[in-house]
């Protein structure tokens, strides 16, 4: 077009409708797009500044997955945890109720006051509760008094006599016991001083526990109500070194003393007779002290009534059916307690259901209660994060389940005391306080997660607003830009034409 010759009017007036043209395609362009900013040539500090923020505003905006799949895995183990604790809670119902039951089984026995019992006729008692059987003599202990004759020489003399013999009690170790004058030696028991025959009658009746001993003369006198038609008081070997005179004489030789017989001159072994029939009463006050916790006597109209406070069978031997007998071959039965028994499966069965619980509280493959941790990024860099994982007391990892917070399994016996009982609700109510700070500390968590979630988006927000701010048009000013665009364009056009027609005014003069 460089043979065309314009007019300067024309060639200005084209110029500016160019010009015009070029800032009609940038504001359509800026309206199209809704971006003032749409390459490095509109404006490079402000582009790779928007490009640089929308970066990171979409790296960041990758971590908003992960942090919600982790608020729902946080939200399953609470949900688990919230469940454990209802069951926990259904747990000690369970223990208070057995703690509350009573109905333990148990049976009159019919005592028969005219027969007497031979002396080793007994109530055995064995199952139930009681670690080791033990027996219940139903009558009462022999009583009686034996007199042991001294001699002559058994006089303390101050010659420096020496008496010298054992005692043994009722089957225990001897006890040697020497005389010497005044003084008085029990080997391993220390030093005795003794000035009168009433302080030897003493010291003889010191060792022999339960038991009187009287002097007259020169006999001794033991009497015992106490310890049984079985016991013995053995006196051996007792003789006198008559220092003086030069000779020793036997004082007693082996006398094996049985209570309830009296013994003169020579020394002999008395016999023992049994005693009375134990009264309903008697044996109730026996019975409740011997087996204390483990079954409960009381007077029944007259009967011996035997409450079994276990939870398993009780043996009671010497009783034929609902008579007491005290025959060894005789036995009888009283069933444990059904409910409590009932009530410990129960409390198994709630406690596999925890442990089931626990095992399904998981979301993705992340179960938090079974002892998985679950680790969260917070920045681009992983330089901010957080492992959740659930703690003991100590802050020692570890799983949430039955085992892990003290709960075993119990056996009916378990619950066969209130002490017993009152242990297991303890345990409970220390498994659930365990429990229920594992909750706390995952809410505060996910306040955490939660927090943090948030934080992303407004930043996420924050960013890709201040990269808009750099590179997004207003379309308002866009539009007004364009109107004035098409309105100069038109007057543009309009001034081009005017410079035009100036020019075809010549060829009038030709015409």
């Amino acid at each position: 077009m460089s043979d065309v010759t314009l007019s300067k009017a024309v060639r200005s007036n084209l110029l500016h409708l160019q010009n015009t043209a070029q800032m009609m395609d940038r504001t359509q362009e800026r309206l199209a797009t809704g971006k003032k900013v749409n390459s490095a040539l509109d404006n490079p500090t402000n582009f790779f500044t928007a490009s640089s923020l929308n970066a990171r505003a979409a790296d960041i905006g990758t971590l908003l997955d992960a942090m919600s799949n982790g608020i729902q895995t946080i939200e399953a183990a609470d949900n688990g945890l919230t469940a454990i604790t209802k069951t926990l809670e259904s747990m000690q119902s369970t223990l208070r109720q057995a703690r509350q039951d009573n109905t333990f089984q148990m049976t009159s026995f019919t005592l028969p006051k005219d027969v007497p019992f031979s002396a080793g006729d007994q109530l055995s008692f064995s199952g139930g509760n009681i670690d080791t059987p033990a027996n219940v003599a139903l009558t009462k202990p022999a009583s009686g008094s034996a007199t042991i004759a001294w001699s002559a020489a058994g006089s303390l003399n101050d010659d420096g006599d020496t008496i010298s013999f054992d005692v043994t009690l009722d089957g225990g170790a001897p006890q040697s016991i020497v005389i010497t004058g005044a003084d008085i030696r029990a080997i391993g028991n220390g030093d005795y001083t003794i000035d009168s025959a009433e302080e030897f009658a003493a010291l003889i009746e010191d060792k022999i526990s339960g038991a009187t001993v009287e002097l007259n003369g020169n006999a001794i006198t033991i009497t015992s109500d106490t310890l049984g038609a079985n016991s013995r008081v053995d006196i051996g070997a007792a003789t006198v070194d008559d220092t003086a005179g030069g000779a020793t004489a036997t004082l007693i030789t082996n006398l094996n003393l049985g209570l309830g017989a009296a013994i003169d001159g020579a020394p002999t072994m008395g016999a023992a007779e049994g005693g009375a029939n134990k009264t309903v009463d008697e044996l109730v006050s026996e019975i409740n002290t011997q087996f204390k916790g483990q079954l409960r006597a009381s007077n029944d109209r007259g009967m011996l009534r035997i409450e079994n406070l276990s939870t398993t069978p009780l043996k009671v031997g010497g009783a034929s059916g609902d008579i007491i007998d005290g025959s060894p071959m005789s036995e009888a039965t009283i069933d444990g307690n059904t409910t409590r028994s009932a009530l410990a499966d129960q409390f198994n069965s709630l406690r596999s259901e925890l442990d089931r619980l626990a095992e399904d509280a998981s979301y993705n493959g992340v179960n938090l209660l079974r002892g998985d941790d679950l680790k969260i990024v917070f920045n681009e860099m992983g330089t901010s994060l957080i492992t959740i994982e659930t703690k003991d007391a100590h802050g020692n990892p570890r799983p949430i389940n039955s085992n892990e917070i003290g709960l075993l399994e119990i056996n009916p016996a378990d619950l066969e005391t209130d002490e017993k009982v009152d242990e297991l609700l303890h345990n409970v109510q220390l498994a659930l306080g365990e429990v229920r700070a594992q909750a706390s500390d995952l809410g505060s968590t996910l306040s955490v997660v939660q927090n943090r979630e948030q934080f992303t988006r407004e930043m996420i927000n924050t960013l890709q607003s201040g990269a808009a701010n750099l590179t997004l048009a207003d379309s308002n000013e866009e539009a007004a830009n364009m109107l004035a665009l098409q309105t100069r364009q038109q007057l543009s056009q309009t001034a081009l034409s005017l410079a035009s027609q100036a020019d075809q005014s010549v060829l009038r003069l030709f015409g």
